[in-house]
């Protein structure tokens, strides 16, 4: 008799509520990827060109959105800010994300001594705050961009570790990979071609939640002058190159990029929350 082998519905299967909120959400998501991709077409102005004698002015026809304490025109730097802003947050999901699967797959998967040590291993970097991480390796490396981004990975990858390990422990009770494991293939394919398309929406529910912490993480660092060079645009940054115009009562240069980071961060915490509640009524 041959056996049957069943499996969940993976990625393919998963259809995102339609909600106002979310659809809402998705659409400012894709709108702020279209403008870090296309900005440096779209920009009015080089976003560094200095203008002493038209610092803090207000909006015009030429500067839609004013212009900064050193005369730099803010929509320019709004556009171009948003480049730097998302590609930092996505290579801490990117490399936190690979690195955990791997970790927490791997942990499930072989248990043992070996579970033990990754757990707890995963458990030391829990109790080390991600910032005070960020801002030790960023002492030592020197600012930039690449620092805080290897940081946060270390400091976020307990997060889809342990999410994965939960996950792949679960799949591992199910009959399919009891058959696979008669039929003779080995544990590499069955967790690379049978339990990690399963678990993959999942996982990346949280990846997408996580990158808005990220987010969030990496403009506080750039707030505090340790993420990317002064001369960078980024939207960090920006806030903190506005505390001057804040004082002379141009609070606009500030502002606006403060309101980018709040709703970005939350956009893209709606449209992971919504994936994540989405897999888990499927799962029922």
């Amino acid at each position: 008799m041959t056996a049957v082998l069943t499996r969940r519905p993976g990625l393919s299967k998963i259809r995102t509520a339609r909600s106002p909120l979310f659809l809402v959400c998705f659409g400012f998501v894709a709108l702020v990827t279209a403008a870090a991709l296309l900005a440096t077409w779209v920009v009015p102005y080089d976003p560094n060109t200095v203008d002493l004698g038209n610092a803090l002015a207000g909006p015009t026809p030429e500067h839609l959105l004013g212009v900064d304490a050193a005369g730099r025109d803010t929509l320019s730097r709004l556009l171009l800010g948003a480049r730097t802003s998302l590609l930092g947050p996505l290579g801490v999901v990117v490399f936190s994300t690979l690195a955990g699967v791997a970790v927490g797959m791997t942990a499930a998967w072989r248990g043992g001594w070996l579970d033990s040590v990754l757990s707890r291993s995963t458990e030391l970097v829990f109790a080390f705050p991600g910032m005070l991480l960020a801002i030790l390796i960023i002492s030592i490396h020197g600012e930039g961009l690449l620092a805080p981004v290897i940081a946060l990975s270390i400091a976020y990858l307990p997060y889809v570790s342990r999410l994965t390990r939960s996950l792949v422990l679960a799949e591992r009770e199910r009959p399919y990979v009891s058959a696979y494991q008669v039929q003779g293939h080995s544990a590499l394919q069955i967790c690379l071609r049978h339990i990690l398309p399963n678990i993959a929406p999942v996982v990346l529910a949280q990846s997408t939640i996580n990158f808005g912490y990220a987010l969030m993480d990496l403009a506080s660092l750039s707030f505090l002058g340790l993420g990317v060079p002064a001369l960078t645009p980024d939207w960090g940054r920006m806030v903190f190159d506005g505390q001057t115009a804040i004082q002379h009562g141009y609070p606009l240069s500030a502002i606006l990029p403060c309101v980018l980071i709040v709703l970005t961060v939350v956009a893209f915490n709606v449209v992971g929350e919504r994936w994540a509640d989405r897999v888990a009524r499927r799962d029922r």
